[in-house]
């Protein structure tokens, strides 16, 4: 599934700048979804870590990095972060901040800095697979290069995914 030709990402610069050793792979990207990745790559979804992008009352935004399995209890996190609220940016928003288009977001090489969270019980993780920035275009890496290079704080804001919401 590892693919030798892959598109050069903001993801990939910074993490051929850092040095950091990543797997390329490349998908047909449909509705987007980390079960479609784990599918794809057929790896378990509990290690495709999606990338949200959210922000505060006041609008300032935030990256929350979390397990494809599971969600973002936002309240937890908001009282982690210290701030009152917390919801998923606008897509438009999300894709200004970052430079990447909804479903193809990733934390490395975002075009303004963002502060960085990551749910603590990733980095128990020996390998993880995190979007390449780009729809269709995934990286796998050692979890403890992602936590050096983006050196995110570490929070205790996962919960199961609520399966009766639409």
């Amino acid at each position: 599934m590892a693919s030798k030709r892959f598109p050069v990402t903001g993801t990939v610069r910074t993490l051929r700048a850092a040095g950091v050793a990543f797997e390329p792979f490349l998908y047909d990207y449909h509705a987007g979804g980390t079960a479609e990745v784990a599918e794809a790559l057929g790896v378990d979804e509990h290690l495709v870590i999606k990338t949200l992008i959210l922000q505060d009352q006041q609008g300032r935004g935030l990256i929350m990095l979390m397990h494809g399995d599971r969600q973002v209890a936002t309240g937890t996190l908001a009282r982690a972060v210290g701030v009152k609220s917390l919801q998923t940016c606008d897509p438009k928003i999300a894709e200004r901040l970052t430079g990447y288009r909804v479903g193809g977001t990733s934390p490395f090489g975002t075009r303004t800095a963002l502060p960085i969270h990551c749910e603590r019980s990733i980095t128990t993780l020996p390998r993880l697979y995190i979007n390449g920035g780009k729809r269709g275009f995934i990286v796998g890496l050692a979890t403890s290069e992602l936590i050096r290079v983006l050196q995110p704080v570490l929070v205790d804001a996962a919960q199961p995914i609520d399966k009766s919401s639409p």
